[in-house]
Order: structure tokens, then sequence, then C-alpha cells
């Protein structure tokens, strides 16, 4: 299980994300408009000014069961070890164990 403070400081970035995204995305469309490069460094500038936890790219995929950040599965929205264990538990429909 991973560290209540991580999940928390993940939730915190999923509602800045939320709250900045359609002034972050305005900040852009302008700035890839521009030609001039003075009005390119005012929109940089304004672009920083934003919190960096409002970019979406700092965003980490977790498991939605244990919260663990690596051997993340994106279809299943799991870490690699509980997916084993629902997989073994028959709890997700098409998964069976592998044998060759």
């Amino acid at each position: 299980m991973a560290k209540k403070s991580m999940l928390q400081r993940e939730v915190k970035r999923k509602k800045l994300i939320k709250k900045y995204l359609q002034k972050r995305t305005n900040i852009l469309e302008n700035l890839r408009t521009q030609t001039s490069l003075e009005n390119i460094f005012l929109l940089n500038e304004k672009l920083q000014k934003l919190p960096r936890n409002s970019s979406p790219i700092r965003l980490r995929n977790r498991c939605w069961k244990t919260g663990k950040p690596r051997g993340y599965f994106r279809f299943f929205g799991l870490c690699r070890n509980a997916l084993r264990e629902l997989a073994h538990d028959c709890f997700l429909p098409g998964v069976t164990k592998s044998s060759w």
C-alpha cells in the first residue's frame, strides 16, 4: 500500500489540473499562434506563474486498489500484484492464467 501522503498529493494534483486546465490551454494556444518574440516571452511568463502541479504531465498512474505507481496496467488500472490476485480469484472476466 502506498503512503497516504502520496495518494493525497495525487488527489491535490488532479484538483489543480482540473482548476487550471482552461487557463493553461488558452495560454498554450495563444503561444502557438504568436510570431512576436515579446509576446512569446510574456505568454511564457504567464505560463510559468501557474502552479507546477497544474500541469497534466505531473500526474502519475497509480493502482486504484493499492496506490502503487510501478507495474501499472492501464487497461485494468491495477498494479501487477493486484492484477494477479484478482485474476486468480476470478474477478477479472476474460483473464486466465497462462499455461503451455
